[in-house]
C-alpha cells in the first residue's frame, strides 16, 4: 500500500466522529437538558425535538462524509479486503454494523418527527396530529432506546476502525497475506 488516502480517510473518521459525538451530545446533554428545563412533559418533548431538528442537518452531513469516505477507502485497500486474512470478515462486520446504525438513525428521525408533531403548538401540526393520531408515549418511549443505540452502534464503528488500523501495521499484512497466499497454494490446511 504506497498510496496515500488521507482525505477519504479524514472523511471517514471526521464523518463518524460527528455521528457518534452529535448522538452522544443529544442522548446525554440535550435530552437531560430538555427534562430538566422543559417544565411539562409536552415542554421537554418540544425543546428536545428542537434541539434534535437543528442537529438534523448537520448530522446528516456527517453520516454522507462518513460515508462517502468509508467507501473511497474500501475501495482503495480492496486488495487488502480480498487478499489479507481477517480483513474481509471485519470489514463485513463493519458494513452490517454501519447498516444498523444507519437504520436506528433513520428510525430515530422519523420518531422524533413524531414526537414533535404531536408536542407542537403550532396550528399546523396540530392539525397534522388530529387527522394522523401518534402515541407520543410509544414513540418516546422507542425514542428513548434508539438514541442511546445510535452513539452504541457509531461506537461499535469506532472500535472495527481501530481494528482496521491495526490490520494495517506492515506485520500484520504480510502475515496476512502470507496467510492467504499459503490457503490458495494449499486449500486444505485451513
Amino acid at each position: 500500500m504506497t498510496k496515500r488516502n488521507t482525505f477519504l480517510r479524514s472523511a471517514h473518521d471526521v464523518g463518524l466522529a460527528a455521528w457518534f459525538g452529535g448522538s452522544l451530545m443529544g442522548a446525554v446533554g440535550l435530552n437531560r437538558a430538555a427534562e430538566e428545563e422543559g417544565v411539562t412533559e409536552a415542554g421537554a418533548a418540544r425543546i428536545a425535538s428542537a434541539g434534535w431538528a437543528k442537529w438534523a442537518p448537520l448530522g446528516a452531513v456527517a453520516v454522507g462524509v462518513h460515508l462517502i469516505g468509508g467507501s473511497g477507502v474500501l475501495i482503495a485497500n480492496r486488495g487488502r479486503v480480498r487478499n489479507q486474512k481477517g480483513v474481509g470478515a471485519s470489514t463485513l462486520a463493519k458494513t452490517l454494523l454501519t447498516g444498523a446504525a444507519l437504520t436506528a438513525t433513520a428510525y430515530t428521525r422519523v420518531l422524533g418527527k413524531k414526537v414533535d408533531l404531536a408536542s407542537s403548538q403550532r396550528d399546523e401540526d396540530q392539525e397534522t396530529s388530529e387527522q394522523v393520531p401518534v402515541s407520543t408515549e410509544q414513540a418516546q418511549k422507542q425514542l428513548a432506546l434508539l438514541q442511546w443505540a445510535v452513539p452504541a452502534l457509531t461506537a461499535g464503528l469506532v472500535i472495527l476502525n481501530a481494528l482496521h488500523g491495526e490490520q494495517q501495521r506492515p506485520f500484520q499484512q504480510v502475515r496476512g497475506a502470507l496467510r492467504g497466499t499459503f490457503k490458495e497454494i494449499n486449500p486444505q490446511k485451513r
